[in-house]
């Protein structure tokens, strides 16, 4: 068998050259084996009407197996030689000849280092545009973040309204002061808290020792 690729050949007809003839060698090889049975089933039935016929079944196979060997071997033979020939007259596509889905490239012909340029430039195109795809979702999950600080302070900013509502309802005057005493007030009572502890932790103390 060849052991040329044979690809142009395989685009165009969609199929090996070489798996073509594999396949015409087998299908031959079938019809010469069961040509052989054919025979072979002839033989034993005029053998079996001759009279005082010594000839055995086993004999007749033995024959037939010989003449199949000696049909094989021929058949290979010229199976090479016609192989050789339907490569290449019938089944090859000749150097001149381009395929319609190919005339573009007649049209635009370029060279090997012009076709790497342009896979070159490819991958960098495809780098950035993986590169801008990224950035666009940080971008995205930035601005989810942003809505999201967005609608608490939102939040907190009703918060300080309804708060500063309530003073008013309250008369406490203006929320911003009442806020700033509130917190004056607020440390305050922390001062005092932790004054507190202070002299819980020194009574317990006090005690232990008692």
């Amino acid at each position: 068998m060849s052991v040329d690729p044979m690809a142009y050949e395989t685009q165009f007809f969609g199929f090996t050259p070489q798996t073509c003839m594999l396949r015409v060698y087998i299908a031959f090889q079938d019809y010469l084996f069961e040509m052989m049975l054919v025979v072979e089933g002839v033989m034993l039935k005029k053998l079996d009407g001759i009279p005082g016929c010594k000839v055995s079944p086993s004999q007749i196979r033995k024959c037939t197996e010989k003449f199949l060997l000696f049909m094989r071997d021929h058949f290979d033979k010229l199976f090479a030689k016609m192989e050789e020939v339907l490569l290449q007259l019938v089944l090859n596509i000749p150097k001149n000849v381009l395929l319609p889905e190919d005339k573009v490239q007649e049209q635009y012909p370029y060279s090997k280092e012009e076709f790497q340029a342009l896979q070159d430039e490819l991958q960098q195109l495809q780098q950035q545009c993986r590169a801008e795809a990224a950035a666009e979702q940080a971008l995205r999950a930035e601005l989810e973040e942003q809505e999201a600080v967005k609608a608490e302070l939102e939040k907190i900013l009703q918060c300080f309204d309804g708060l500063e509502n309530i003073c008013r309802e309250h008369g406490a005057g203006n929320f911003k002061e009442s806020f700033a005493l509130l917190t004056q007030s607020s440390k305050k009572l922390q001062d005092v808290l932790k004054d507190v502890e202070e002299k819980s932790k020194k009574m317990k103390q006090h005690d232990q020792l008692m």
